[in-house]
């Protein structure tokens, strides 16, 4: 059986739903799936996961969240080549720049990429929703 992690920070609960849909749609396709926040995930646990889907609100200038998630996130990037990931993640503002950059930067770490990044304005929806749960089943 497949091992799948999902590992998200959010600062508003919107990021927080998508990945618990992300984690629905990684059981639903008969995978072991395990949810942590950014603060509960290192490096040291990447290779204890077949797959992980990575989840992050954009911030400021259209970055990812600086005090946890990308500090936890650079020390991952070393063990992301070959690795299959999904990226997902909610915006208030801006055009999804920081997705499109955070996509190319794992690409450039040799990280595998299962489907296109998953991101939604404000709350997600049910076609969030929807698409949050395929990413799980794409990792899975």
């Amino acid at each position: 059986m497949s091992k799948a992690a999902v590992v998200y920070w959010s600062g508003t609960g919107n990021t927080e739903a998508m990945a618990s849909a992300v984690l629905d749609g990684i059981k639903e396709a008969g995978a072991e799936g395990s949810l942590f926040t950014a603060s509960e995930f290192d490096a040291s646990m990447m290779n204890q996961f077949d797959a992980i889907a990575f989840g992050c609100p954009s911030m400021g200038a259209e970055e990812l969240e600086e005090t946890e998630f990308a500090p936890m996130f650079e020390a991952c990037e070393s063990k992301l080549n070959g690795k299959r990931i999904a990226l997902f993640g909610s915006y208030g503002w801006g055009d999804g720049e920081w997705m499109r950059s955070w996509e190319a930067r794992c690409k450039d770490d040799g990280a595998f990429l299962v489907c296109d990044p998953v991101i939604c304005n404000s709350a997600p929806g049910d076609d969030a929703i929807s698409e949050c749960k395929a990413l799980g089943g794409a990792l899975a």
